[in-house]
């Protein structure tokens, strides 16, 4: 169940490039960012979970029930001044196979969130907004294992 963007609105840049199949490298996170790591979201209610590995090449490996999937994300170095930094994701490859909600991603699917971190950085919340009225979570820190 990658989350996709909770909001229905997408960017017309990225709708041009997704028509025109633009390929664009992922901007690296500076080393020291706080997205970094292995994450896991809990999902009790589907009786399933998910991780999210952040890599430090601005890639992501997630694993969700039975798929597998990889995405190129953009973040910024600070947060906003309201404590959410913009999460940019665009999935490169699937393996096809459905994710915790019975779906199945796409490559080429992009999605746009906000990240709130806890001032532990040992959580976070995603958001379809820079608000906390529309967001999942808490996606928790993996210590231990390397992303």
């Amino acid at each position: 169940m990658r989350v996709p963007a909770v909001s229905a609105i997408v960017a017309w840049p990225a709708l041009l490039c997704a028509a025109l199949a633009c390929t664009q490298a992922a901007a690296a996170p500076p080393a020291d960012h706080p997205i970094l790591g292995i994450w896991k979201l809990s999902i009790p209610d589907l009786g399933c979970s998910e991780t999210y590995r952040f890599r430090a090449d601005g890639t992501t490996l997630v694993t969700s029930a039975e798929e597998v999937s990889e995405s190129e994300y953009r973040i910024p170095d600070k947060p906003s001044v309201k404590g959410f930094y913009r999460l940019d994701d665009t999935v490169t490859r699937d393996n096809g196979k459905k994710d915790c909600a019975g779906a199945v991603m796409k490559p080429g699917t992009t999605a746009t969130n906000f990240i709130r971190f806890h001032p532990s950085n040992a959580i976070f919340l995603m958001c379809a907004d820079e608000s906390m009225e529309t967001c999942i979570g808490p996606f928790e820190r993996v210590k231990g294992e390397e992303a």
